[in-house]
């Protein structure tokens, strides 16, 4: 479970060993079990006594701004990496066996998009024949990426983040011929978004963001070493690496939203310079939607796990490797 404080003036205090938020309408505990991580926006506060009890049962905090994009986390001591990984990170990281491992995941997640695609239904028989072309077209992208050849990732990243970009343009092109007339976006926009959509979308990476920055500091990885992303500076670029992989579930998720109407005027609000964001009853409906996606159960390869679990298991997996290159 998570705890998401996102109202402004709300507050987490310490009441023994379990929590209190105390709001305008009154106060309300909360046991400390089942807690996985507590989520804070600007305007709500935290004790230094519900810190300290975090840190005890191994609660990583979150701190996010307005997007949903975390700016800063408190987690435990016990989540500590270990030389031989960060060494072997290191030296992956200029290896060929990097280019080989960002192909791989620009290339799954290519296919997560053409398998999205295909879950679209309308009637409308000239959006199903632009679907099949965009299909064709994203194929001869993912058949461009897995070929290219390189002795590191710098030899090659240029075409790679290019094609990646126009695979994604025609997706996102594609995809808003099957969503209602009403919520039809230009194009994919960022910081700020332009449209709804957009918004929903920039708000769900967010979360998906922290969810696997905080799996792969508990697998003892130094998230700001990237592979692909490795210019932006200060910033956790491995996590613009990984979450590649699994974007097609916020995706999935704002899609969903957004084809049953339930989106309304109260979910966001738009600003003088046209931009779009979430509000209170926005952020709570996406974040519950995703968490409930994220915690439900699916098999894979014959094994049962939910897909959050899939993440950690993955970041787990990838420590293992990178301590095999130190």
């Amino acid at each position: 479970m998570e705890l998401i404080l996102n109202t402004f003036g709300v507050s987490l205090n310490r009441d023994n060993e379990g929590f209190v938020i105390t709001h305008k309408e009154g106060r309300q505990r909360i046991p400390v079990d089942g807690i996985r991580t507590i989520q804070i926006s600007r305007g709500a506060q935290i004790t230094s006594d519900a810190v300290l009890l975090a840190i005890e049962h191994e609660i990583e905090i979150l701190f996010v701004d307005k997007a949903g994009t975390p700016i800063g986390r408190i987690w435990s001591p016990k989540y500590g990496s270990i030389s031989t990984i960060r060494k072997g990170q290191l030296n992956f990281t200029f290896s060929k066996d990097a280019l080989s491992w960002i192909k791989d995941i620009i290339c799954r997640k290519i296919e997560n998009q053409q398998a999205l695609l295909l879950m679209m239904r309308t009637e409308d028989s000239i959006i199903n024949r632009k679907r099949e072309k965009s299909l064709s077209r994203l194929e001869d992208y993912r058949t461009k990426i897995a070929s290219i050849n390189g002795e590191i990732v710098s030899d090659v990243s240029s075409q790679l983040r290019g094609w990646e970009g126009v695979a994604s343009k025609i997706y996102f092109e594609t995809l808003n011929d099957y969503i209602p007339d009403e919520y039809h976006f230009q194009c994919r926009s960022q910081h700020p978004a332009l449209d709804v959509v957009n918004a929903f979308l920039n708000y769900g990476y967010g979360v998906l963001y922290g969810k696997i920055e905080g799996a792969l500091i508990k697998a003892g990885i130094d998230p700001y070493i990237g592979i692909l992303h490795r210019d932006d500076y200060n910033r956790p670029v491995l996590v613009y690496d990984v979450i590649e992989i699994y974007r097609i579930w916020v995706d999935y998720v704002v899609y969903s939203l957004i084809v049953q109407r339930v989106v309304t005027d109260e979910y966001y609000s738009i600003r003088e310079d046209g931009s779009y964001w979430l509000e209170g009853l926005g952020r709570r409906v996406l974040i519950q939607s995703l968490n409930d996606y994220l915690d439900e159960v699916v098999t894979v390869k014959s094994v049962s796990r939910s897909r959050l679990t899939q993440i950690q298991l993955y970041t787990q997996d990838l420590a293992q490797m990178f301590k095999k290159y130190e």
